[in-house]
């Protein structure tokens, strides 16, 4: 099995690394499952919480306004 994306690199997520946690969004903004990220758990819930915290400092959306 590959290793997760944080452990591969040695990084933890960050919520200032706007580029690298807004991979781990779908289409319509919504925070990616374990299974379809491939991050190991303990990550999943660092990156969950960084991703909160980026929506609620406005630095990533709550969600897509590409289809209104």
């Amino acid at each position: 099995m590959d290793k997760c994306f944080f452990c591969k690199f040695g990084s933890a997520p960050s919520y200032r690394d706007v580029e690298n946690i807004e991979k781990f969004l779908s289409a319509r903004k919504k925070i990616v499952s374990r299974d379809r990220s491939g991050v190991c758990a303990k990550h999943q819930r660092e990156l969950t919480k960084q991703i909160k915290y980026a929506r609620f400092l406005a630095l990533l959306p709550y969600i897509s306004y590409h289809g209104v």
